[in-house]
């Protein structure tokens, strides 16, 4: 009988042993899973903070750019203007000469021709006298 009761003490406390382990590993893994949410929370508070500063700096970024370029755009408009405005008084100015000097041309070709028929009509009327 004591052998008996030996054995079942020794299951006795071998069943509370698991029991109390059990507990441990349970209260481990409790532990481990509040951690491990913990610092998932402080990652992301970090992450979205990060992120935002990015995007802040991304569209302070994105408009120095926009007035940079509009800037620049505005420039290359100004001296357009101007390359064309001086291109357009120049080949007026050119044009207006090359007029003046046709119309000298067509004046002078025309007063010779009207000269040289003049004496034409003149030898013509001279002979028939």
């Amino acid at each position: 009988m004591k052998i008996k009761c030996a054995v079942v003490l020794v299951a006795l406390s071998l069943a509370s042993g698991t029991a109390l382990w059990s507990q441990d590993v349970v209260h481990d893994v409790d532990k481990a899973a509040k951690d491990t949410a913990h610092a998932t929370k402080k990652g992301t508070k970090a992450a979205a903070k990060d992120t935002e500063k990015a995007a802040d700096k991304t569209g302070e970024a994105t408009k120095t750019a926009a007035d940079k370029t509009g800037s620049a755009t505005k420039k290359a408009a100004t001296k357009t203007a101007d390359a064309t405005s001086d291109a357009a008084k120049s080949t007026a100015k050119g044009t207006d000469t090359a007029a003046k000097k046709t119309g000298s041309s067509v004046k002078k070709g025309t007063k010779a021709t009207a000269d040289e028929t003049e004496k034409g009509a003149k030898k013509v009327g001279d002979e028939m006298k």
